[in-house]
């Protein structure tokens, strides 16, 4: 005798009159939940009773009859008033996660005598979330006749991006996935991921219903991404189409949340930035004295331009430093190869960088000072260039600079985005004027998922993870020439390179370099710091230390047989100090700043060292530090010990190249995909470059009704 199969879950609307409070669960707020349940499901049944109810197709009901059971797939943020369209003998389960706040859903959802499996799919999140059991749960539910339904995007986001769990539950159940979408042309929309929107009474409520979609059991991963795509467009048609009927904006369409009021610290900032002229000038000046400033161009910084506009389309990027031009110089050099009727400003807020500009910037491309951000000073700028279209690159986000651009409908695109969590939690700290910000972007281009998770949660809408363009950046250049000389007058001596070195690294260096010595007595070590100008002050150290031989390059001084220490306080050398080192370390690692970029030093063909602080490159420095592409170091004993190893096996050396070279290029191609993703965006080639003449131009506009636009 065949046993009978237990329902879904224990407390099924209508069969248990007590439901049991789950143990992670305080009493009291699950109580509170309880009593909140029924005042919240007459809430939404208020919304149907007075709303203008319009269905696609009319006969949905009819449908739900004849593909039951299937899976009913909805958006996060939009299934509050889902559960009113129910037939009443229809038989719906639904998954609904753990945590605290999900149990008042739950509460709701029994007053519809829906069926709970209680689990979440873990998403990008490491803790078990309960979802492998409502997954087998879930697959019970339809084989017993259940219409499963759940949301296709998983918290904390990207929203509107159907995830692997819906699939694999059609997959697995052999059972439809029907997507479904409910709005209504009243609303109130919160700022959190995924704009979670309460349905406001007395509006123009839609239902749409989308096409069964079923997915095959013996998918291979692209055809089953293949699905998962189709579900996830199926679900943005459906849930368009609903805003369209009732004559609303989707919350989370493009543009809808950057008319959210700032917050108190926004106003506040924006407020005070406009009395910035009377203390910007201060400022300037103690950064000039500091070497900060090109006094021969303060006047860009006050937004005057020192150069004429060019002609015809400009595409405006943003880099705040060194580190950034270098990451995106190469997307500026391809969209210049491949667009010749584009121009380009690349602006940036520090000497070297400026230095570095100047020395690698293409024709048609100019560079100037980025403007402080003074509301004056930003829309002097912006009147002067008129950019076509902004490119922001990694974490330059300036309030005036970013609002008073969108506010211009100009498109402003975050490329190469990052984010570290302790920024997120600085951000997140101040949603309210976060949201405005972030969702003034009209995309933003992530270099990785978490990243785009961080953006989503701060208010962005058009986020990807494309990837990190510096995985694809090309070897920093040298002069063959130079690199030559040096070889010669090095020659046979082991050469230890300290790269971007910050303050309280230098001394370490020094620790490791007498460590080597020991062994290695001809050592010569290289020390470059980030910021050149602290060259003498890094000299004054060394020198004050015995028996320790110091050149200074800035000074012209040459690493003779003599010299133990050779300070290369210079710009843009970097790519020749790497050629011509046997091992190097990378700075800012070994003191809490971040580190600095390791793709470098693996281009170059030298093994690479780095200490335990590069969260500014964590996901790089994971790939190359866990699969032998590097090696970690914590102190200065450990540093002179991974160099007098890689010193004495120069094999091992060289296989570790190898594999930090083939770990790049396996994570690498953010470039192309950041390519594809700018295409929309970019301005479009003036007439000249169509084959349309002005004349012919000006009859096609005449017989459309519609003018014609050039760029001056």
């Amino acid at each position: 005798m065949s046993r009978v199969r237990k329902p879904v879950t224990p407390h099924l609307a209508g069969r248990s009159k007590r439901p049991k409070k789950p143990g992670w669960m305080p009493r009291l707020k699950f109580r509170l939940y309880r009593m909140m349940g029924p005042l919240l499901a007459g809430y939404v049944r208020l919304v149907y009773r007075t709303s203008t109810v319009i269905t696609e197709p009319v006969d949905f009901a009819t449908r739900f009859e004849k593909v039951r059971p299937f899976i009913m797939g909805c958006w996060h943020g939009q299934f509050l008033c889902t559960a009113v369209f129910k037939p009443k003998d229809l038989r719906v389960a639904a998954m609904v996660a753990r945590h605290h706040d999900a149990e008042l859903i739950a509460a709701v959802q029994e007053q519809f005598g829906i069926e709970l499996v209680r689990g979440a799919g873990a998403a990008h999140r490491k803790r078990d979330r309960g979802g492998a059991i409502a997954l087998r749960r879930s697959i019970r539910a339809l084989a017993e006749g259940a219409t499963f339904f759940m949301t296709a995007d998983v918290p904390p986001g990207p929203a509107r991006k159907a995830g692997r769990g819906i699939v694999k539950l059609a997959q697995k159940s052999g059972r439809p996935v029907v997507p479904i979408a409910v709005a209504t042309s009243r609303y109130k929309a919160f700022s959190n991921w995924s704009r979670f929107t309460v349905n406001l009474p007395f509006s123009k409520m839609a239902l749409v219903m989308g096409e069964p979609i079923w997915v095959a059991s013996d998918l291979d991963p692209k055809a089953f991404e293949e699905r998962r795509q189709l579900i996830e467009d199926s679900l943005n048609a459906v849930t368009k189409r609903c805003y369209e009927l009732v004559g609303a904006v989707d919350p989370m369409a493009a543009g809808a949340a950057t008319s959210a009021k700032p917050g108190l610290l926004l106003s506040s900032y924006q407020r005070l930035t406009r009395v910035g002229p009377l203390l910007v000038p201060l400022i300037l000046a103690l950064r000039r004295r500091r070497g900060k400033e090109d006094p021969a161009r303060m006047k860009e910084r006050y937004g005057i331009a020192g150069v004429k506009r060019p002609k015809g389309r400009l595409v405006w990027i943003h880099a705040a430093s060194v580190g950034e031009t270098n990451a995106v110089l190469p997307l500026l050099r391809k969209l210049h190869d491949d667009h010749p009727w584009l121009n380009f400003l690349l602006t940036t807020g520090t000497t070297t960088s400026a230095a570095l500009a100047g020395k690698r910037l293409p024709e048609r491309a100019w560079h100037q000072y980025v403007p402080v951000d003074v509301p004056q000073f930003v829309d002097r700028f912006l009147d002067h260039w008129r950019p076509d279209l902004a490119l922001f690159v990694e974490s330059e986000i300036w309030p005036n600079l970013l609002l008073r651009s969108a506010g211009r409908n100009i498109p402003v695109i975050l490329v190469n985005g990052r984010m570290s969590k302790p920024s997120f939690k600085k951000w997140h700290r101040y949603a309210k004027s976060a949201q405005p910000l972030f969702a003034s972007f009209a995309m933003i281009l992530a270099q990785n998922q978490k990243f785009a998770l961080h953006y989503t949660r701060l208010g962005a809408e058009n986020i990807k993870a494309v990837g990190n363009l510096k995985l694809d950046a090309p070897p920093p250049p040298y002069a063959p020439d130079e690199l030559a000389r040096l070889e010669r007058l090095t020659d046979g001596r082991p050469v230890f390179l300290a790269a971007s070195t910050h303050p309280g690294e230098e001394e370490q260096i020094i620790a490791a370099h007498h460590l080597i010595a020991q062994s290695r007595p001809d050592l010569l070590t290289i020390i470059v710091p980030r910021h050149p100008e602290r060259g003498d002050a890094i000299a004054a150290m060394i020198a004050s230390q015995r028996n320790l031989t110091i050149a200074q390059r800035s000074q012209g001084a040459q690493p003779d047989r003599a010299c133990q220490i050779y300070l290369a306080d210079t710009l843009g050398e970097l790519g020749l100090f790497y050629r011509l080192a046997d091992a190097a370390f990378i700075g800012g690692s070994l003191v809490p700043h971040g580190g600095q970029n390791p793709i470098e030093p693996v281009m170059s063909g030298v093994p690479l060292l780095a200490g335990p602080h590069h969260f500014n490159f964590a996901d790089i420095y994971k790939i190359l530090l866990n699969k032998g592409g590097g090696r970690p170091v914590a102190s200065a004993a450990e540093l002179a010990q991974q160099v007098l190893e890689l010193f004495d096996d120069p094999a091992a050396a060289q296989a570790q190249v190898m594999r930090a070279r083939s770990l790049v290029a396996e994570h690498g191609g953010a470039l192309e995909r950041t390519l594809a993703a700018l295409e929309p965006f970019l301005p479009p080639p003036p007439l000249s470059h169509t084959g349309i003449t002005d004349a012919e131009a000006e009859d096609q506009a005449g017989s459309s009704g519609e003018g014609v636009r050039c760029a001056s």
